[in-house]
């Protein structure tokens, strides 16, 4: 298939787009696919699924990116936002845990306060700050509780990075519920256009408590709300979460469109040079091609020529096991010098190898023989007696 409407020229980062109509026509075949397996599912099933209705609205849809090379040297702990049309946390019954920095009691008066939405206030159902997290969240008990009393989990960007030691493998062994970044401080002044640093020697009026306002802070948590999740890893394929099963095709395809886009642009080095494929698939349906890329290879150097092209040999050489090479300098032969044998066979060649003799040989035979044969007249001699 042709890989998009606009392709980047090799060796350049012009800027790729993916095909509007392929990526449509991927997202009506696929919900297609996934409603018809559903309805065999259940008809094949003796006993009737009361859950049938949520499992389907909660069937997730993936949309996977292959590169050619690793986009990230490790693991990100933190996962990365890309803004997309349609939110994939509309539910009103999804519980928010937000864990901020200290104190947790001016954060909780900015969550509870007139200025916050209140339909946004009442899904925040518990916040805590890294103090008192640390305290009560430190036992592996008490972090399964904590995981499975919220479905989302928001942290301020100024402590995440101390939670994964904190949370431990309850949080951080798959990538579910880790606690998505937010920007719960205070916005800093422009001057001439640009931030001013904050003057750490002096305390704000708030007795030293660096909050944003309850509309900054409303803002960020939608922001992040409304955003498809990125966790990256060191690996040449991404996953990221774009629907559900029970969407239409054109809200999938207006998610795969700014999820490929803003996973590109941001977070893939030499950016669409270094696509290899784009899919979007179910928990487990086949994947469907989105965008395809005409080389499988990124430069020049990672692909090997083989030796014997253009040489019209058809006799394959002996590989040169256990042989060193050798540089060829200005003026030497091309052809590889044969290396010298080794030390020790050399002495053993030059050893003299000893001369046969059978005369000697048949002698020493004959006189061994007649010994023998005079011991066992003597011993027949002594038994007679």
């Amino acid at each position: 298939m042709a890989p998009s409407k606009e392709v980047a020229v090799v060796g350049s980062n012009a800027l790729a787009s993916i095909d509007p109509d392929q990526t449509l026509k991927a997202s009506k075949a696929l919900l297609a696919h996934i409603k018809k397996a559903a309805k065999e599912t259940s008809k094949e099933s003796a006993k009737r699924n009361l859950l049938e209705d949520e499992d389907d609205e909660g069937t997730p849809i993936w949309l996977t990116l292959t590169t050619k090379r690793h986009i990230a040297d490790k693991a990100r702990l933190q996962p990365g936002k890309i803004p997309v049309p349609h939110s994939l946390n509309t539910d009103e019954n999804t519980t928010i845990c937000a864990i901020t920095a200290d104190p947790q009691r001016a954060y909780k008066n900015i969550i509870g306060s007139d200025e916050f939405p209140a339909e946004l206030s009442k899904r925040i159902t518990r916040v805590i700050d890294f103090s008192k997290l640390k305290t009560k969240y430190g036992q592996y008990d008490a972090q399964r509780k904590l995981f499975s009393e919220h479905d989302i989990f928001l942290a301020d960007d100024r402590i995440i990075n101390r939670l994964p030691k904190v949370l431990g493998k309850t949080f951080y062994k798959t990538t579910a519920k880790r606690p998505i970044p937010v920007v719960l401080s205070a916005k800093r002044p422009k001057v001439d256009g640009k931030r001013v640093k904050r003057d750490r020697t002096t305390k704000d009026k708030d007795d030293g408590v660096n909050a944003g306002t309850a509309a900054d802070i409303a803002k960020e948590i939608e922001k992040a709300l409304s955003s498809a999740l990125v966790s990256l890893s060191p690996t040449t394929n991404t996953a990221v979460r774009i629907g559900y099963a029970h969407w239409t095709p054109e809200q999938i395809a207006d998610n795969v469109d700014a999820v490929a886009t803003g996973l590109v642009g941001k977070w893939v080095p030499q950016a669409w040079r270094n696509v290899r494929s784009i899919y979007i698939k179910g928990p487990t349906t086949a994947a469907l091609p989105v965008w395809l890329t005409d080389e499988l290879w990124l430069d020049e150097k990672d692909v090997i020529a083989d030796p014997e092209a253009g040489q019209g040999s058809t006799k394959a050489e002996k590989p040169n096991v256990g042989k060193k090479r050798k540089s060829l300098g200005a003026g030497a032969d091309p052809e590889p010098a044969e290396p010298a044998a080794p030390a020790k066979k050399a002495r053993k060649a030059d050893k003299p190898a000893a001369e046969s003799n059978d005369d000697k040989l048949d002698k020493q035979i004959a006189e061994r023989k007649a010994k023998l044969r005079k011991r066992k007249a003597a011993a027949a001699k002594a038994m007679d007696d």
